[in-house]
């Protein structure tokens, strides 16, 4: 296989969910060659849609020359419940469709993007104890998480 697995890469569900860094690396960082590279991985692996958590745009074209359809909701850092419901929401349509293969990414694998996951799992059914989620989510990403991303996983419920 071709292409370079992208930084912070995590399965949060094995073959159809995973998390990782932005594609290319964030800000200063950020390296044409490696996010091509990075594109070229996730190609390889199956994956059929990417959904970028970043307040710009940056990638969905290149995601969409590679064939990986892009989606898009721009979180800022100070988000509010309702951006965060949009987060959610892309989350299920996205997965709805049992073939597609999605990875999310920030800038960084933080509370935030974490959460989100955690909350997913809630959300969706497959753990229903928020606090097995967050546990479950803080092995997977191997970090533990701390008020943001729990607020995350509880408001899922909501």
């Amino acid at each position: 296989m071709a292409g370079l697995e992208p930084r912070g890469f995590v399965w949060v569900i094995s073959r159809r969910l995973a998390l990782s860094e932005r594609i290319g690396g964030q800000g200063l960082q950020h390296r044409r060659v490696r996010r091509s590279e990075e594109i070229d991985w996730l190609h390889d692996e199956g994956f059929t849609d990417v959904l970028s958590l970043l307040e710009g745009n940056q990638n969905l074209a290149s995601y969409r020359e590679a064939g990986i359809r892009p989606h898009h909701v721009s979180l800022p850092s100070d988000y509010e419940d309702g951006e965060a419901e949009a987060v959610f929401i892309a989350l299920e349509r996205i997965l709805s469709e049992p073939r597609n293969v999605l990875l999310v990414h920030r800038d960084h694998l933080d509370d935030t993007l974490v959460g989100f996951m955690g909350g997913y799992l809630v959300r969706s059914g497959m753990i229903e104890d928020p606090i097995m989620a967050t546990a479950t989510i803080q092995e997977i990403a191997g970090r533990p998480l701390g008020p943001e991303g729990r607020r995350l996983v509880t408001a899922s419920l909501e």
